[in-house]
C-alpha cells in the first residue's frame, strides 16, 4: 500500500477515520486542509470569509501537491477538493480513493456549529436542503471513488474498519 485518499462530503469522518487508519497502517496521516490551514496561519472558514471558495481551491490544489509527496500516506481531502478536474486527476493516479457518506440527515446532525462549516454560513433555517443540493451537486464526482463506505450508524472504529478491509484487498 502506497496511498489510499480518503475524501467525502462534510461531517463523514474523513480526518477521524483517516487518522486512525494511518496509525493502523502505520504511515503517516496527511489532511490537506490542515496542510491549508498550516501555511495560512488561519482557518479554512476563515480563509472562505476573507479571501473566498476560489482562493481557498487554488490554496487547496497547493495542498494536495504536497500530500501527494509524502509516499505511504494515508491522505484526507476537504469535502469540495475533487470538484477540480485537475485535482480529481492527480490523486485518482496516485492512490486509490474512498469516499465516506452519509444520509443529508445524518450529516446535518453531526455537523454541529455552522459556523466552523463555510459552504453552511448563513443556511442556519434551511441547513438540510442545503445539505441535500450540495449532496446531489457532488454525486457524480463522488461517484469516481474507487470505493465507498456509507459511515451513517458507524462508530469510527467500525468505518476504519471497512475501510481497511477494502485497501488492504480484503
Amino acid at each position: 500500500m502506497a496511498r489510499v485518499v480518503i475524501t467525502g462530503f462534510m461531517a463523514t469522518g474523513k480526518t477521524e477515520v483517516g487518522r486512525r487508519l494511518a496509525q493502523r497502517l502505520g504511515v503517516p496521516f496527511v489532511d490537506t486542509d490542515g496542510l491549508v490551514e498550516a501555511a495560512e496561519r488561519r482557518s479554512v472558514a476563515q480563509i472562505f470569509a476573507s479571501d473566498g471558495e476560489l482562493h481557498f481551491r487554488a490554496l487547496e490544489c497547493d495542498a494536495v501537491e504536497q500530500a501527494c509527496a509524502v509516499t505511504d500516506a494515508v491522505i484526507a481531502t476537504g469535502g469540495g477538493t475533487l470538484l477540480d478536474p485537475k485535482i480529481r486527476r492527480r490523486l485518482m493516479a496516485e492512490a486509490p480513493i474512498v469516499c465516506l457518506t452519509a444520509s443529508a440527515e445524518e450529516i446535518a446532525r453531526r455537523v454541529g456549529d455552522v459556523a466552523t462549516r463555510p459552504l453552511l454560513a448563513g443556511h442556519n433555517g434551511d441547513r438540510l436542503a442545503r445539505i441535500r443540493a450540495l449532496l446531489d451537486e457532488r454525486a457524480p464526482v463522488y461517484a469516481l471513488a474507487t470505493h465507498t463506505v456509507d459511515t451513517s450508524g458507524l462508530s469510527v472504529e467500525q468505518v476504519v474498519e471497512r475501510v481497511h478491509a477494502l485497501v488492504a484487498g480484503r
